[in-house]
């Protein structure tokens, strides 16, 4: 039986990362997927694939909606959906392969096949060809991620009531997709189809679209959207979904109680994902798990058994690609005897529809709750050179900052690129910036950037320049 440093059981941004750490460290290490690929549910059926499906389908609304008045004309415009489709395997597969060659680079040991606990420090690997084996692990990190959730009614066929998976890889652009859930999962491939024609209609419970974001941000995305043409239903409750064969129906119950139906060709279920630990045997490791499904730890992602941490999906937080990484680099540096410390406040969100949203920090819905004294500066996108130069004037910025030190409590993004100026806010709260610090900071001029640059002016008495 061959026994490692450290065993790693699934291989997505938080498995795979912790893996390379650790080996980087000295430690003799291992890495268990399931799947035949590696990279977990981000890079095959997640973050990478419907990126790579969002831009394509902006090219394609560019190329049909917005160039006439750049001056290009294009005649005998074609959609091959298929070949987009392709692409984005394409896309899935080359990064999948970069993995495999940074595991070969890090020395460490590929298994493929179901990792369960026989106990606390032994590990069976359960082949597809029925085979097993079984390997020693000194400490265990289990990252095995998160599945779509759906509600008990719902019965998913993956046929016509489908998840993101399905959603993925369609052999057709829906007529008519209903989207049950306004979040960030839902949003996007909700976008991705209704730039290719499909008649989009999202339903969500709650009173507001990605609710956990600033209310501005909820507001401005779904005007926004629905100007593209996207069809909002909030405050519907889903009470029941139906596959007819060649069409599904929706039935939801309104704010004023009354039923309303819906047809059309597919159902997205889109309310959210569960911690993914069936089969691994949790008990004969004896590992806590919460009622939520969700792994027990400590505030150094250690499980109640000494030897065995938790991290990404399968723990507390949000359910987030680069959360997972930061705390699979934390969770080898620990074993490594350092003090490595993730502050949570600080990983930001982001959705990638157009305009991009993302944010950082506190929403001035939780300052209001805690008490917080703070003052807030917004500025429109469209004041901006750089906007009206490439057309992409949709959105505002939002600088919330305490009220007696001006320090920077929360940004909140709205605009073209936003998925990318996020991280220079991250940056300044990082180092507890003001909002006077990052004011005085001199911003490429024109450059959407500009936008927080002028937002945290207007924070400081009402400074802004350009609005």
């Amino acid at each position: 039986m061959k026994t490692y440093d450290v065993v790693v059981i699934g291989s997505g941004p938080g498995g795979y990362v912790a893996a390379i750490r650790s080996a980087q460290l000295g430690f003799k290490t291992a890495i268990i997927e399931k799947y035949n690929t590696l990279g977990g549910t981000c890079l095959n059926v997640g973050c990478i694939p419907s990126k790579a499906l969002l831009d394509s389908s902006h090219r394609y609304h560019d190329a049909m909606k917005s160039n006439e008045e750049h001056g290009i004309n294009i005649s005998g415009l074609s959609l091959d959906f298929a070949k987009m489709v392709e692409r984005k395997n394409k896309v899935v597969d080359m990064t999948s392969s970069g993995i495999n060659f940074l595991m070969d680079k890090n020395k460490i040991d590929m298994y493929n096949g179901h990792a369960s606990f026989e106990n606390s420090t032994t590990i069976k690997i359960a082949k597809q060809d029925g085979t097993s084996e079984t390997i020693e692990s000194k400490k265990t990190i289990i990252a095995t991620g998160s599945k779509p959730s759906t509600l008990p009614f719902i019965k998913l066929d993956k046929t016509r009531v489908i998840t993101s998976t399905e959603a993925l890889s369609l052999k057709e652009v829906p007529k008519h997709l209903i989207v049950i859930g306004g979040g960030v999962i839902g949003l996007e491939l909700g976008s991705v189809y209704k730039r290719l024609g499909s008649q989009v209609s999202v339903i969500e419970f709650m009173p507001k679209i990605v609710p956990t974001m600033d209310g501005m941000l909820s507001k401005e995305l779904q005007k926004t959207l629905k100007k593209q043409g996207v069809k909002f239903f909030t405050s519907h409750k889903v009470t029941s979904v139906t596959n007819n064969g060649d069409n599904v129906t929706v039935t939801a119950e309104n704010k004023k109680g009354e039923t309303v139906s819906f047809e059309g060709d597919y159902a997205l279920i889109s309310v959210g994902r569960r911690p993914y630990t069936e089969g691994l045997g949790l008990d004969k490791a004896g590992v806590k798990v919460t009622e939520r499904g969700m792994i027990e730890t400590n505030a150094s992602l250690q499980t109640n058994v000494s030897n065995i941490y938790a991290i990404g999906d399968v723990v507390q937080g949000a359910m987030l690609a680069h959360k997972a990484e930061e705390e699979g680099t934390m969770v080898a540096e620990i074993m490594d005897g350092q003090k490595p410390h993730i502050n949570y406040n600080l990983i930001p969100g982001v959705v990638y529809t157009w305009p991009e949203v993302a944010a950082v920090g506190k929403t001035e819905e939780q300052l209001k709750e805690a008490g917080v004294e703070y003052k807030a500066g917004t500025f429109p996108m469209r004041a901006l050179g750089r906007a009206r130069a490439s057309g992409d004037i949709e959105g505002q910025v939002k600088v919330l900052a305490d009220a007696k030190t001006d320090e920077i409590l929360g940004v909140h993004i709205i605009g073209a690129r936003a998925a990318d100026m996020i991280a220079s806010s991250v940056v300044a709260m990082e180092y507890r910036a003001s909002a006077e610090d990052v004011a005085r900071i001199s911003h490429a001029h024109p450059t959407f950037t500009e936008a927080i640059k002028e937002a945290c002016l207007a924070a400081t008495d009402n400074r802004a320049i350009h609005s």
